[in-house]
């Protein structure tokens, strides 16, 4: 197997589950040091305990990504124990099915919190880290929901459409520091975020089915799309929104 990310060192948020732990433990195999940035304790030492397993190096910082503190610690830890940062993946997200008249505002503004603000924390705190390296590669968690638009997710296609364009301005600002800023655009994965909302196989099906696929995508399908973001064979890529969705955007 060729290693693609070898010495590497990288932060992945909401890494104790679904597609984070996938990428995580993918980095992983692929020769990274790997932080696992999460606020689930127990989830987060699982998948550090995974990583060990392929015999590479990890952490696990708790990290709440809409906490300014938290961002800047997860950041300065990894650089005092590994020297360096060279990738961040900002996976964290939550997700709520709600039109506007009936979404509370508090969940309008906690998911904003989550999804975009925690986005803009963490690579703040990660911008300056990868200044001083040289380069860096930031990988922003957006959605198919980041290129299109749903019904009665108000507050969740707000928050992934603001992480796409984010992304863009992003890659604008920083190429001139060769940190490449990237999205992901997934379409609906079989992860324990999606499966608490179905309750039965004809609900599966009926959403498998809005895929021309027709399955739901898996977390490692999507943790190689973040792998090749990260390594070196992307080098030339940057803002750009990303896909993978069994060809849901493609209508």
């Amino acid at each position: 197997m060729t290693v693609r990310l070898k010495n590497k060192v990288t932060i992945i948020t909401g890494a104790a589950s679904g597609i984070g732990k996938a990428t995580a433990v993918l980095f992983a195999e692929h020769g990274a040091r790997v932080v696992v940035a999460d606020i689930d304790i127990h989830g987060g030492k699982e998948t550090v305990t995974e990583i060990q397993k392929v015999g590479n190096e990890a952490k696990f910082i708790k990290t709440d990504v809409t906490n300014k503190i938290d961002t800047q610690n997860v950041v300065a830890q990894t650089v005092d124990t590994y020297g360096k940062l060279d990738i961040l993946f900002n996976n964290a997200g939550i997700a709520m099915r709600l039109p506007v008249e009936e979404l509370p505002e508090d969940d309008w503004h906690r998911c904003l919190d989550v999804n975009l603000n925690g986005v803009f924390l963490c690579a703040k705190a990660a911008i300056p880290a990868m200044q001083k390296n040289g380069c860096g590669s930031i990988i922003n968690m957006s959605s198919i929901y980041g290129i299109v638009g749903a019904d009665v997710r108000a507050a969740y296609v707000a928050s992934k459409g603001a992480v796409t364009n984010l992304t863009r301005g992003m890659a604008l600002d920083y190429a001139k520091d060769n940190i490449r800023v990237n999205c992901i655009c997934p379409g609906f994965v079989e992860t324990p975020l999606v499966a608490g909302v179905i309750k039965t196989p004809d609900e599966y099906q009926k959403l498998a089915d809005k895929h021309p696929m027709r399955r739901l995508g898996q977390p490692e399908e999507i943790a190689y799309g973040a792998l090749y973001l990260a390594s070196d064979e992307s080098a030339f890529v940057t803002g750009i929104a990303l896909p993978i969705d069994g060809g849901y955007t493609a209508g």
